[in-house]
Parts: C-alpha cells; sequence; structure tokens
C-alpha cells in the first residue's frame, strides 16, 4: 500500500492518470463493441478480408518508412552540414509538404499519372502510343503520395538532433583517427537514432491510420476497409474489429520502437551547445545538392501547389470565392491553435513522467496516449461522441468535442517530439537547480522548459498542421453550419472538381506557412 501510494502522491502523476484514462475510453468502446460482435461476423472477416487487408497495410507502411527514412535523413543532413547559395531557403522549403493535405496531393498525382494524365502524355511521345507508365491507384502510387508528404515528419527530428548534437562526440572520433564516412556511421548516425527512430515511428503510425490519400487512389487498408464497413453496410461491429486489428498491429510496433529506444537512449553531458561547422561546398557539390533539393520539394509541394494555383485562377473557383473563405480560414486556425495547445499541455506531463521516472505506470500512461492515433479517424470520432452523448450530454454539437478527438487522435504527434528532447538532457541539471535551493516549478520554468523548448515547438507545429489538415472526425463532429478549409476541399474535390477543390487547399498551406516559418527561426537554432 505504502508503494501504491507513492505512485499517485504527485500531482503530476495524477495528471498523467486522468489524462491517459480519459485517452483510453474511446478504445474501450470499440474494443467492447469488436468483442461484443457475432462469432460469424469474426469468421466472415477472418475468411475474406483480413488476411489482404493486413498484408497491404504492413506492406505499404513499410515502404513508405523506408522511403521516408531516405529523404527524411539525407535531406536533414545536406542543410545541416553542408553550405551552399541559398541553403536557408531550401531548409524552410523542406517542411512546406507538411501543409499539404495527403488527399489533395492524392487527386494532383491522381491528375498527374492517371489515364490521359501529362505524364503518360509526355511518356507516350518517348516510348510509343501505347505506353503506360504506373497507374496511381496501386500500391507504389499510395507509396509515393505518402512518402513524399510524410518525409518531413523524419527531416524535422533529424534537422532538431543535429542541430543539437553535441560536436564533441564527433571531434573525439577525428582525432582518433576515423574519417568523415566512418565518423558519420559509426558515431553521429547512433547518436541521431532516437530521433530517426520517432520520426519513423510517427510516419507508420500516419500510414495506418491515413484515410483520405488510400481511399482516393483506392487501395485497399485496414482504415479504408473500416470507412467502407461504416458508410457502405452501416457495420459498426465489422468496422470496430478491423480497428481493433489496427490497433494490436500498432502496439507490436510500439513496444518493438520503445525497446529500440531504450538501446539506443544517451545523453548530452554538457549544457554548452556549439554548432557544428558546415562544409562549403564548390559549383559542382551545390549543384548536386540543389538538383536533389529541388527534385524533391518539387514532386512533394512545388507541382502541386503550382497546379492549384492554376486552377484557382480558373473562372470556376473564382466566382465560388466569397466572405465565407475568411470563416473557413478563421474556423481551421482557432480550432487547430486550441487542440495543438491542449495537446502540449497533456503531452509534458505524460513524456517527463515516463524519462525522468520510468516506472510500469509512468510507461503504461505514456503509451496509453498512443491508443488514439491509431484508431481510424471515422471510428475514433464515434467513440468520442458516443461517449460525450452518454457521460456529459450538454456539450453534444459543439467544437468542445471535436478539440478532445483531435487531440486524441494527434496527442501522439506531440509526444515524438517531447519525449526525444526530454531524453537527450541529462536529470543532473535539474537535480544541480534543486540542490541549489530552487523548487520544483522553479527548475521546470528556469532550467528543464528552456531546454526543451525546440521539442515544445515542433510539437506544437506538428499538431497545429496535422489538425488543419483532419477530415474524418471534422466530417462527423463538427456543429451544424461549422465548416472547416479541409471540409471544403472534400466536398468539391470528392467529385474530382479541381479547380473548385483548389482555392480551400491553397488556403491550408498559407494559413500553415507562419507556423512552419517559425521551425526554421534563428531561435530555433537554424544560424
Amino acid at each position: 500500500m505504502t508503494a501504491l501510494r507513492q505512485h499517485f502522491a504527485s500531482p503530476l502523476q495524477l495528471i498523467a492518470l486522468v489524462s491517459s484514462a480519459l485517452i483510453l475510453l474511446p478504445l474501450g468502446y470499440v474494443t467492447t463493441l469488436a468483442l461484443s460482435a457475432d462469432p460469424t461476423v469474426w469468421q466472415r472477416l477472418w475468411a475474406t478480408r483480413i488476411p489482404e487487408l493486413l498484408i497491404n497495410t504492413v506492406s505499404l507502411a513499410g515502404a513508405v518508412a523506408v522511403l521516408t527514412l531516405l529523404l527524411g535523413v539525407s535531406t536533414a543532413w545536406m542543410v545541416t552540414r553542408f553550405d551552399f547559395r541559398g541553403r536557408w531557403l531550401w531548409e524552410i522549403a523542406l517542411v512546406l509538404p507538411l501543409a499539404m493535405p495527403t488527399y489533395v496531393l492524392a487527386y494532383v498525382y491522381n491528375y498527374l499519372l492517371g489515364f490521359g494524365g501529362p505524364v503518360e502524355h509526355l511518356w507516350q511521345t518517348v516510348a510509343g502510343s501505347q505506353a503506360r507508365i504506373f497507374s496511381p491507384q496501386s500500391f507504389w502510387g499510395a507509396t509515393l503520395v505518402m512518402a513524399l508528404d510524410t518525409f518531413p515528419f523524419v527531416y524535422l527530428l533529424t534537422r532538431s538532433a543535429l542541430l543539437s548534437l553535441n560536436v564533441s562526440f564527433e571531434e573525439v572520433a577525428r582525432i582518433c583517427g576515423a574519417s568523415r564516412s566512418q565518423t558519420m556511421l559509426r558515431v553521429t548516425l547512433p547518436l541521431l537514432r532516437p530521433s530517426i527512430v520517432a520520426g519513423v515511428a510517427l510516419v507508420i503510425l500516419y500510414v495506418v491510420s491515413d484515410f483520405g490519400a488510400v481511399s482516393l487512389l483506392r487501395y485497399q487498408t485496414l482504415t479504408y476497409a473500416v470507412f467502407q464497413q461504416m458508410t457502405g453496410r452501416s457495420d459498426n461491429q465489422a468496422a470496430s474489429i478491423l480497428s481493433i486489428l489496427l490497433v494490436v498491429l500498432a502496439l507490436v510496433f510500439l513496444l518493438a520502437e520503445r525497446w529500440f529506444r531504450h538501446k539506443s537512449r544517451f545523453y548530452q553531458t554538457t549544457g554548452r551547445y556549439r554548432a557544428p561547422q558546415r562544409i562549403q561546398c564548390g559549383w559542382l557539390k551545390t549543384a548536386a545538392c540543389i538538383a536533389y533539393l529541388a527534385a524533391v520539394i518539387g514532386a512533394a509541394f512545388g507541382i502541386p501547389v503550382y497546379l492549384l494555383i492554376q486552377w484557382s485562377l480558373s473562372p470556376e473557383a473564382q466566382a465560388i470565392l466569397d466572405a465565407r473563405f475568411f470563416g473557413f480560414v478563421w474556423n481551421s486556425a482557432l480550432l487547430s491553435a486550441l487542440a495543438a495547445t491542449a495537446g502540449v499541455l497533456v503531452g509534458l506531463p505524460l513524456a517527463y513522467l515516463a524519462s525522468r521516472k520510468p516506472t510500469w505506470l509512468n510507461i503504461g500512461c505514456l503509451q496509453a496516449a498512443y491508443a488514439g492515433y491509431v484508431l481510424p479517424g471515422p471510428v475514433a470520432a464515434l467513440a468520442v461522441l458516443v461517449l460525450f452523448l452518454k457521460l456529459m450530454p450538454f456539450f453534444y454539437g459543439t467544437a468542445i468535442v471535436l478539440i478532445v478527438a483531435y487531440v486524441l487522435h494527434f496527442l501522439p504527434a506531440g509526444l515524438q517530439s517531447l519525449e526525444p528532447a526530454l531524453q537527450q538532457i541529462t536529470p543532473n541539471l535539474e537535480e544541480v537547480a534543486r540542490t541549489l535551493g530552487l523548487g520544483v516549478r522553479e527548475t521546470w520554468r528556469r532550467v528543464t522548459l528552456p531546454l526543451i523548448r525546440n521539442g515544445f515547438i515542433v510539437a506544437w507545429v506538428l499538431m497545429f498542421l496535422q489538425t488543419m489538415k483532419e477530415l474524418p472526425a471534422t466530417l462527423l463532429l463538427r456543429p451544424v453550419g461549422f465548416d472547416t478549409l479541409a471540409i471544403r476541399v472534400w466536398l468539391e474535390a470528392s467529385e474530382e472538381y479541381y479547380q473548385l477543390a483548389a482555392p480551400s487547399a491553397l488556403l491550408i498551406v498559407f494559413v500553415g506557412l507562419p507556423a512552419l516559418v517559425l521551425l526554421l527561426s534563428r531561435d530555433w537554432r537554424a544560424a
């Protein structure tokens, strides 16, 4: 009893317990619904859909993870370790794909690579009139779209780790006779593993829960099948069974990721920061770097934005531009800011306790926070709605329900940044502050929070941008007459009205740009 009382004695511990319990409620509802399903439903799904859906989901997540790993680490290394003309512009441009919704990118590539599209016409002029390129509505099409949209997760966390890395480790390796390549492979990359693994984990969790891109590209995954069961068949029990499989799949991965990160944990042993010296590039290296970065950014952001601007200038798009768009911007920005702030406030105690006091209870509370992200958007929204109707019906039809669904779904995006930031700060700094007379609150305010500022900013921005693009929960939970930019994009783009969907998509990009620039400000050690 004494040990158990100590677990619950801290107010911070109570906050973490209450937060994790509330986060687990929707998962509990879906689990109960799945376990109460008739055995024939389980048998039918196992015999017809589940094997194919599992293979498709795991294959897509694995392929996207590999591609984003290559793109994210390589681009982060270029902009942090090489100095070439216009480097800071490319550094900013590499985060721009975060403002592009996956469903918009899927529609753009459906147009570009689809039957009779401009890329096919260009290919046929070279290879003959009967030549065909791979269809965007395929495994490789879905992999390309998802990787182009999610590689900035790996880029951001890798870049942040590189800028915060103590270069003394590399200098010692060079003094001991290691070459630049040996130092990179045997010293730098191993030290970056917590952040790289966190970025890849975020990508995989995003892929397995994404609905927009896979539905538009007609690629059958567990999430797409859940939506089909709910809308086409109105079978919530079958949808909940498929959702449980997603949760189990994610838990297996998260346990593996937790074990890997625990094995690679390290602390910076000095609070003094010294930026690494960038390598000056000649004209040949500069041209190679710019060509590579231009190809990546062009495919992920430049070409889609060009087409969106072109479509937005069409007479059809101009005809729908009116005062309502200011309301769409305000609704989207307000909801995103509130959800991101609430997510950081909820996630900070969870990440701090798991990092500083890694007991079974604290780690369990942290892992519970990942439950909402692996639930498909429609199912998570439905579970939140039912729980509010049963427990707090007076909030029904308000934006509070929507904000709760956002925090539930996107909290892991913040945790994947907050946790590595805390892990790279040795607890000795906080202990020294306490021995010098500072209380717990003062230590947090004057020592801990300034040191994790980078991770704090990244966490807020990631959740803000994800909420700006969120679609399924907004469709199901928004108050009557409360439209966002994502809703307008979906309503028009679902009918393949490219011109009508383009203005709202551009506004999503423009509203997110100030937050993206914040990531790369000089206060964030971008110099």
